[in-house]
């Protein structure tokens, strides 16, 4: 649900070239790669999510999160300043270190003009790279490298993909909403192969934007990403009411070489169970969950408890976001992967 959701924004036409112009957030739309890797500045909202762990699937040593997201500000569209605030790009990057039992996180955000070619901040229209400063993500033709230079979270990835692209929901028409309209363009990559300095391990990339994800009604979500051991992939979601009951829920499962099975609103149960309260900000986040999909019954436990992400400084949210295990009903680790929680320390606003 990317995951990773933000702000607002504006675009100049003439900056995006006409054979590149995406076509809007439409059921039935075909996606084509490598463009739909790339920018969607049209879009109100964009993120490229990346998550994963580091050592053995028994005794994972590390955890990961890189994310960039792209507003769209509805800002200066008539400006021809370079250093007009059409779009906004932000960025978290977060390690979890299980040994040390830490959690570092460091964010940016920069304005972009809209030009791909902008030397400080921009993003590709035409395969996935996007970078602000020296973070960069981008996308070679056969692996993502995730590049953050950063003197208090320095991390270097490279994730090789092992399975066919994963189109989320209807051929990657993916509904957060009881109106059509509530929805996005999603897709993901499960079980990349994962290199880096500090080890070898799995990694789980989503790409996602929209023009209308949050319902009136919805203050957040709660959502599971999982590698499984045995080559599968699961993703569960669900929107929250205020009064934490489920406004819409979703999600998908595919076995290893198998197709992808979507699940339907109603098949999706996320029931939440231990909460942890965070010194920092006060949220209160249900950090254990019992999950029930069409594709079986699930336990879900975080690694760490305290792995809260402040991103106040550039997009102004404070959310939940940790290396955990996927328990089958004997409660043995069958996966690993990312929980995300948003909404519990405020509300969220897109």
């Amino acid at each position: 649900m990317r995951r990773r959701h933000l702000l607002l924004a504006g675009l100049v036409p003439g900056l995006v070239p006409q054979a590149v112009r995406a076509e809007g957030i439409q059921r039935g739309r075909v996606l084509q790669f490598p463009r739909d890797h790339g920018a969607h500045p049209e879009a109100r909202t964009e993120w490229w999510y990346v998550t994963g762990w580091l050592g053995p699937f028994e005794a994972p040593t590390h955890g990961f999160q890189v994310t960039f997201f792209r507003s769209r500000t509805g800002l200066a569209a008539d400006s021809s300043s370079r250093f007009a605030p059409r779009q906004l790009l932000s960025a978290h990057a977060a390690l979890t270190d299980l040994g040390a039992r830490s959690h570092r996180h460091a964010d940016r955000i920069e304005r972009w003009s809209g030009d791909p070619q902008a030397a400080l901040a921009r993003a590709s229209l035409t395969d996935g790279d996007v970078h602000i400063g020296r973070w960069r993500l981008h996308h070679d033709g056969s692996a993502w490298h995730a590049s953050i230079e950063d003197t208090e979270l320095p991390l270097q990835l490279t994730m090789r993909r092992t399975q066919p692209l994963l189109l989320q929901g209807d051929q990657g028409f993916s509904r957060k909403g009881p109106d059509e309209r509530q929805a996005s363009h999603y897709l993901s990559e499960p079980q990349l192969a994962t290199s880096s300095p500090l080890g070898t391990g799995r990694a789980w990339l989503d790409h996602e934007w929209s023009d209308e994800v949050l319902h009136p009604q919805a203050t957040g979500w709660d959502w599971i990403g999982f590698n499984l051991q045995d080559g599968s992939a699961l993703t569960a979601f669900r929107l929250r009411r205020a009064d934490g009951s489920t406004l819409w829920a979703g999600g998908s499962w595919r076995a290893a070489g198998g197709p992808v099975q979507a699940f339907a609103p109603n098949a999706v149960q996320m029931t939440p169970g231990r909460v942890w309260t965070s010194g920092a900000s006060g949220g209160r986040y249900p950090l254990e969950w019992a999950v029930a999909t069409p594709a079986g019954r699930f336990g879900v436990r975080p690694l760490l408890d305290a792995q809260e992400l402040d991103g106040r400084s550039s997009t102004g949210t404070v959310y939940w976001e940790g290396l955990s295990e996927l328990l089958d009903a004997q409660g043995r680790r069958v996966g690993l992967g990312y929980l995300e929680l948003t909404g519990y320390a405020s509300r969220l606003r897109l």
